[in-house]
């Protein structure tokens, strides 16, 4: 059968490479979509963006003829896919529609009222599979953990399986799917180490998914795995240097950790070649990663991300549930500096209770460690996370949500940190971190394209001006400093 898979973001790289590189892949789709093709089936991938026109998608159609429409939704996609699977209905009734994501997951009893066949609650490799099988055999979809399968105006609410013990069961991820939306074919690659995270942030969704299904959510792959996927990687495209690898934290098992490090060591003196890592840390309490790190230095990791969040430890234990102190942070940073680590932070702001005193604290944490990159977001209520129930509870939310610019606006104005106040501090963050520490001149390109983030007609109107090299060559220019 052929499958098409439908893919939607706003952050994107341009209007005719939405992707930077293969780092930004959907890896979800990518797994269901490399064991449908293992099973015999054919399978396409259409990124869409707010610019894209219903031309393009009946164009896919038309060509491809796909049997079968999956869509990945997260919450701020939610009503655009919701359109366009209205769309897809209405002109094309005869194709199957499934949809799945984290938000199809938390939220089925909304998703299942849209134009969708079935949604997937959970993970959908082998539910996907099941169902592509039936319809393909003739059979009516029925009886199918994790799926809620409509039939005649009713919905078959099935159990969930539970949480795939085995990953390495699975063939690795499809990047083939994603070349023609990337802008840099030989830029960095994602692999995943595992899946789920042990700890219980009330802004993330991880606590909420765990108690989706039954098993052990936090797993990770076999080491001679992950391995034998470089392998293939750098067969495939002996051009890719970078690879990041996605896990919540790669120090949740210390032993894999260091096993991981010496293979990658053994891995690029056989090849000849030198593969540059990069990966999670979540600081904990007292946390000591000397031994890692010093792995990390002999195998060819360049740097780590940390999710500082707030540099507020009020904020951090009291709100976020993230318990370790500033000096944590520091100790950390340091000891990858001692070992040639460079340090990416996560920063978020605008977060519920947060006060404009307390951001600063955050701008005080990064000017101590003055990180070589970092992330800085304005705090989104996803629905079904511990944050977002008290931002309801608080009245901190309208009846609707602006999903435009997630994470780039604000959509809740603080009593003590206010939606303009937020805007404020998030254009100004770089120059407030680095004043005198990086030439004005890059400071100010980083102030512009803050600005630009904050509002989504600039936004559009600079996307437009980066499918022209000059202006792309700037932008390049700027994220790489």
């Amino acid at each position: 059968m052929n499958i098409l898979f439908i893919y939607s973001l706003q952050d994107i790289q341009s209007i005719l490479k939405p992707l930077r590189n293969f780092e930004q892949i959907q890896l979800g789709i990518s797994y269901i979509s490399s064991l449908l093709k293992k099973h015999g089936h054919v399978t396409k991938l259409l990124v869409l963006t707010r610019e894209t026109k219903n031309e393009k998608i009946d164009k896919y159609i038309l060509e491809f003829k796909p049997d079968v429409v999956c869509f990945t939704i997260i919450f701020s996609e939610y009503k655009f896919i919701y359109g366009i699977a209205e769309y897809i209905k209405k002109r094309y009734p005869g194709i199957y529609l499934l949809a799945g994501g984290s938000h199809v997951t938390l939220n089925p009893e909304e998703c299942v009222t849209a134009d969708f066949d079935a949604i997937c609650i959970g993970e959908g490799e082998f539910p996907a599979l099941e169902l592509v099988e039936k319809l393909k055999n003739g059979i009516l979809p029925s009886k199918i953990q994790n799926l809620w399968i409509k039939y005649n105006g009713l919905v078959e609410k099935n159990p969930p399986r539970p949480f795939l013990e085995d990953l390495n069961s699975l063939p690795f991820p499809d990047r083939k799917m994603w070349e023609p939306w990337i802008a840099d074919l030989e830029g960095s690659n994602s692999v995943l180490l595992g899946r789920g995270c042990p700890f219980q942030c009330a802004y993330c969704c991880n606590h909420a998914l765990k108690r989706i299904a039954a098993g052990e959510y936090v797993r990770l792959r076999s080491v001679n795995n992950i391995i034998d996927e470089l392998r293939s990687i750098a067969a495939d495209n002996p051009a890719i240097k970078k690879i990041y690898f996605e896990i919540e934290t790669i120090a949740v098992n210390r032993n894999f950790a260091l096993e991981l490090s010496d293979r990658l060591k053994q891995l690029n003196e056989a090849m000849g070649k030198r593969l540059t890592f990069g990966t999670n840390i979540r600081i904990t309490p007292d946390i000591n990663l000397e031994d890692i790190f010093i792995s990390f230095r002999s195998c060819g990791f360049k740097f780590i991300n940390i999710g500082v969040e707030s540099g507020s430890e009020k904020v951090r234990t009291q709100i976020l549930k993230r318990n370790y102190s500033n000096d944590d942070i520091i100790r950390t940073v340091d000891l990858a500096r001692k070992y040639s680590l460079q340090v990416c932070f996560y920063n978020l702001m605008g977060i519920p209770g947060e006060t404009l005193m307390d951001f600063k604290e955050t701008i005080k944490i990064n000017c101590r460690c003055l990180p070589e990159n970092y992330y800085l977001s304005i705090y989104f209520p996803y629905p079904g996370t511990d944050l977002y129930s008290l931002c309801v509870k608080n009245g901190l939310i309208n009846a609707s949500i602006d999903t435009k610019m997630e994470r780039s606006k604000a959509v809740l104005d603080l009593p003590q940190f206010s939606a303009r106040q937020i805007h404020h501090n998030y254009i100004w963050f770089d120059y407030n971190v680095y004043k005198g520490h990086k030439p004005l001149y890059k400071i100010l390109a980083k102030v512009a394209l803050a600005k630009i983030k904050t509002d989504y007609r600039l936004t559009r109107f600079y996307r437009t001006l980066t499918n022209f090299k000059i202006f792309k060559d700037v932008k390049d220019l700027v994220s790489r400093n």
